[in-house]
């Protein structure tokens, strides 16, 4: 599991650092909602719109999202050294720590608006590193689809909250 490309990130290592940085996102996010019934209160207190997914969606569509961010990484980090290649990678680090500030935004410091930055920050982000890994490896831009199209309807979502709740 050590093959790699020219001077690109072995396997075995490139699946182990995108796993644990996609899962340190995932349980860092998670910490602050389970658990936490002051928390879920306001959140059920707060006036959302009728778009508003049922509670049970949002596991189920970010486990499916976080693995596609970490297939795309790891196929990004399994390419040849390059410019291009770490400008990608680069960008894919941004996006996840801007992802990783929301949870702690809205749920942890229940500031709606303050995340509402924050996304709107994320969301170009990801564009910027689905359209640098689109250079590196297509299939690893086209993996990011589903998560660029989730984050703009949550960043929908998110000011939707704002604007009722201001």
């Amino acid at each position: 599991m050590t093959e790699r490309g020219s001077n690109g990130i072995g396997a075995g290592k490139a699946l182990a650092g995108v796993s644990a940085a996609v899962l340190g996102t995932a349980v860092a996010g998670n910490m602050l909602t389970r658990g936490k019934p002051k928390t879920m209160r306001w959140y059920r207190r707060l006036d959302k719109p009728g778009f508003m997914p049922p509670r049970a969606v949002f596991p189920m569509v970010w486990t499916a999202l976080y693995a596609l961010m970490a297939a795309s990484a790891w196929r990004v980090a399994r390419q040849p050294s390059s410019p291009e290649r770490n400008r990608a990678l680069g960008l894919w680090l941004v996006q996840l720590a801007l992802n990783a500030a929301w949870t702690p935004l809205f749920f942890g410091a229940r500031r709606p608006g303050a995340a509402l930055v924050d996304i709107g920050l994320l969301l170009p982000a990801i564009g910027m590193y689905t359209a640098a890994s689109a250079r590196v490896d297509k299939p690893a831009a086209w993996m990011m689809a589903p998560y660029l199209a989730w984050v703009g309807f949550a960043s929908a979502l998110n000011a939707e909250i704002v604007r009722r709740n201001s």
